[in-house]
């Protein structure tokens, strides 16, 4: 449309509601001759004189009275999506429904708690737990996804990042294993020789066997033998605590089993610290720019925020 000028529906919503050039020019701040110009461009645009004269005053024709209404309400919408939204958000009506991007280990210790908080303070809004499969962004891009949840990777430089947690590996072995055998001074002697001595089940979503603790080892001049290599820690803890197996998972999801199976009976798993220098993880949620300003979207980061930040384990 390079020959509408949508300026004029302003104009004519004024010249409308006033019934005269001089209000119109009035309501909109514009000299008699500006509005009377724009009230000529008006009549050529439509094909109809919109206002005529009727003594000293102005009568509308029929096409503008039919236009009236239909006008009127297109320039209210135009403000409206050109006004900032408004500062307040009523979570009591709000309908949406939210996607957020997660690994195992993060919804089962936080998806209860953050459906609980969300369903308290906005009952009609729904939450998408969707798999983790890699780090690519292009879901965050293409907008299928409105929080991607987990340890920063590569990712876009417009993606917006805001740390949830720190957290760290453990080393986990059923009750009894031979490793948390005890020495004659009556301390855990977990020594990188004997942690690397056992079999091992790790935890990839592409399958990969080797990670930051074999490296560490290798500078010790030590390698471990994985055994089996699962996609969560889930099923790593399962492994382990039916075998001989070393697994390691966060402490964060440790924690949360733990407590679990401590209200259930006896524990089946135990924990200890990795006997070799591994970095500390920090887990962030990541969401695309187009949402900083949306006031639901904030409302979600927030609650996110302050879900992960109340212990959970």
């Amino acid at each position: 449309m390079p020959d509408v000028d949508l300026n004029l529906l302003m104009a004519l919503d004024a010249l409308l509601e006033e019934g005269s050039v001089t209000g119109a020019a009035q309501r909109l701040g514009l000299s008699v001759s500006a509005m009377s110009r724009t009230l000529a461009r008006l009549r050529a645009a439509t094909g109809d004189p919109l206002l005529v004269r009727a003594g000293r005053d102005m009568v509308p024709t029929p096409r503008a009275d039919e236009l009236r209404g239909r006008v009127h309400e297109l320039t209210r919408s135009a403000h409206a999506v050109l006004r900032p939204a408004a500062a307040g958000l009523d979570l009591a009506t709000l309908q949406r429904s939210f996607t957020i991007r997660a690994n195992d280990g993060f919804v089962e210790i936080f998806a209860a708690p953050l459906v609980a908080a969300v369903t308290a303070a906005a009952p009609n809004v729904r939450l998408r737990f969707a798999p983790k499969p890699d780090k690519n962004v292009q879901a965050l891009r293409e907008g299928m996804v409105d929080l991607e949840i987990g340890v920063l990777g590569a990712s876009g430089p417009e993606v917006r990042v805001q740390g949830l947690f720190r957290d760290h590996f453990v080393g986990v072995v059923r009750a009894g294993h031979a490793l948390l055998e005890q020495s004659g001074s009556g301390k855990n002697a977990i020594t990188p020789e004997r942690y690397a001595a056992c079999g091992h089940v790790v935890t990839s979503r592409r399958g990969l066997a080797n990670g930051p603790v074999d490296v560490a080892l290798a500078e010790l001049g030590l390698a471990r033998t994985v055994v089996a290599v699962v996609p969560g820690f889930r099923a790593a803890l399962a492994v382990a605590s039916t075998s001989d197996l070393v697994a390691q998972v966060t402490g964060s999801f440790f924690h949360a089993v733990r407590a679990g199976q401590t209200s259930s009976g006896a524990a089946t798993v135990d924990s200890f610290p990795l006997p070799v220098r591994t970095e500390a993880i920090t887990v962030s949620q990541m969401w695309h720019p187009r949402f900083d300003a949306d006031p639901a979207h904030r409302w979600l980061r927030e609650l996110v925020l302050a879900t992960c930040r109340e212990p959970a384990w």
